[in-house]
């Protein structure tokens, strides 16, 4: 028998950015491309209101995040990590216990995937949650790292999948108030 599909409704996520930082993507494998699906899933997420979490990696040594994603942030402050899992870390569990009942799944994104995303898809399965990486919004410093941590996820349930999917999906049609304010950022 197969399984149910749920599609992504803005009630059920939350977006979580992990260590957008200046030192950091500047090493990893095509940051801009990486930079900018993020800022769409921003955009995506402010849009149709739903949560935004954001986690910086040791700030004193890989510097703030990028500041065109730091911008679309509003400058909020995020918890800062030494834990690789973002669930190992007392300020970012906070966090995530002001979230609606309702969400039950993470979109990801952010670097590095076999690294803090990877870990953290993890922690988000022990918390119950389902994590939704995002393929083309995340990144390593070693490209073949991202296509192993990607399919090692996607064999433990994670769902992996473009930022262009997930965005449509969360509209679910065409012609809505939403689906007009984000196509000229889809373009």
């Amino acid at each position: 028998m197969m399984k149910k599909s749920h599609l992504l409704t803005p009630e059920r996520c939350c977006l979580l950015i992990i260590d957008p930082q200046k030192k950091l993507l500047a090493a990893v494998h095509k940051p801009q491309r990486m930079i900018t699906n993020i800022e769409l899933l921003i955009r995506c997420a402010q849009t149709l209101e739903f949560p935004i979490l954001a986690t910086s990696q040791y700030k004193k040594g890989l510097g703030p995040f990028v500041p065109e994603i730091d911008a679309l942030l509003r400058g909020r402050t995020w918890p800062d990590k030494t834990q690789f899992n973002c669930f190992a870390n007392d300020d970012f569990i906070h966090l995530t216990r002001e979230l609606a009942n309702t969400v039950d799944t993470v979109i990801m994104a952010g670097a590095e995937a076999h690294i803090c995303i990877y870990q953290t898809a993890l922690g988000a399965m022990d918390a119950g949650l389902a994590p939704w990486l995002v393929s083309d919004g995340v990144s390593s410093r070693n490209k073949k790292n991202i296509p192993l941590a990607l399919d090692r996820l996607h064999q433990m349930g994670a769902a992996v999948g473009p930022t262009e999917m997930i965005i449509y999906e969360l509209l679910h049609q065409a012609g809505t108030d939403a689906f007009k304010e984000m196509l000229p950022f889809m373009k």
